[in-house]
């Protein structure tokens, strides 16, 4: 029996890596994006490049709590169990916007979003299930107290698109620690990763321009879907949960910050409010 391999944002670089690389796996892939018709392109060229893969496209849109909840419905339906679960995607947003729902849409995006689809996908994990969530070493950057939080909803008279995305990643981080403590006991792991500086649609316009002289600091696609795999596939970390680990496959120690167990709490009970309901169930793991 195949296994089910759900991950967002593989319409571009590690995401659509990680995608070819698990269907090669034998993975069953289900592939959830905001934008329909280039999933459908991929999945088409997944189709094509591994004969017999077995490849599902599924339309999410992590900005808008009512896509997710959508979209979680339509893969419950058609999936009874969940082996992995990868919160792949993420953006950056240089100019302050908000989602639809009136969050900053960078955290809206990198945070809740995934938040969101986790709690409702999360009773469809195996017992051996494993959740692997894309964050960033810029999450050293970032800052989650209670006025960062207060950042969080409406508009402000400033915006700092590094100090956004920042605080998206640090909260990824401390997000898979506190779901870690809540999933001890039920066989499931979660943990998190920095991919590296890869040269895709995220890396700043100026950093690309300077590519040919920093070419040993910047990895490609190929390079940056490598941890995330390991996460996802390996052996070795079987059992392991609650960790962050670099582009090198090895653990690191997170923000001093991202280990204080009142500030994880303070941002689950916050995203709980946001999302709309209580999020700190954890339900029996589905049967393998």
């Amino acid at each position: 029996m195949s296994r089910i391999a759900v991950i967002t944002g593989t319409t571009h670089g590690i995401g659509m890596v990680t995608s070819r690389e698990l269907a090669k796996a034998g993975c069953t892939v289900v592939m959830l994006c905001r934008n329909e018709k280039a999933a459908a392109k991929v999945r088409a060229d997944l189709l094509a490049g591994v004969p017999g893969a077995d490849v599902h496209a599924i339309h999410c849109d992590l900005a808008s709590l009512a896509s997710v909840r959508e979209c979680a419905q339509a893969v419950r339906s058609r999936f009874e169990r969940i082996d992995l679960l990868i919160n792949n995607a993420g953006i950056v947003s240089m100019q302050q916007r908000l989602s639809e729902d009136g969050f900053e849409l960078t955290f809206a995006t990198n945070h809740l979003g995934p938040f969101l689809l986790t709690r409702l996908l999360l009773d469809r994990l195996t017992a051996r299930g494993r959740i692997v969530t894309v964050a960033s070493r810029n999450h050293y950057k970032g800052r989650l107290g209670a006025p960062d939080l207060a950042q969080v909803a409406g508009r402000r008279a400033r915006y700092n698109a590094g100090a956004a995305y920042a605080r998206s990643k640090l909260a990824n981080v401390m997000h898979t620690l506190a779901l870690a403590r809540r999933l001890e006991g039920t066989g499931i792991t979660a943990n998190c990763l920095h991919p590296g500086v890869v040269d895709t649609h995220l890396l700043p316009r100026w950093l690309r321009l300077l590519r040919p002289l920093r070419s040993r600091d910047i990895i490609d696609a190929e390079q940056g879907a490598r941890t995330t795999l390991y996460l996802a596939l390996s052996d070795e970390v079987a059992g392991v949960s609650g960790r962050y680990f670099d582009e090198r496959q090895a653990v690191q120690p997170p923000l001093e910050a991202a280990n204080d167990v009142t500030l994880q709490e303070a941002l689950w009970q916050a995203s709980e409010r946001w999302v709309g309901g209580p999020a700190s169930r954890v339900a029996e793991p589905a049967p393998r």
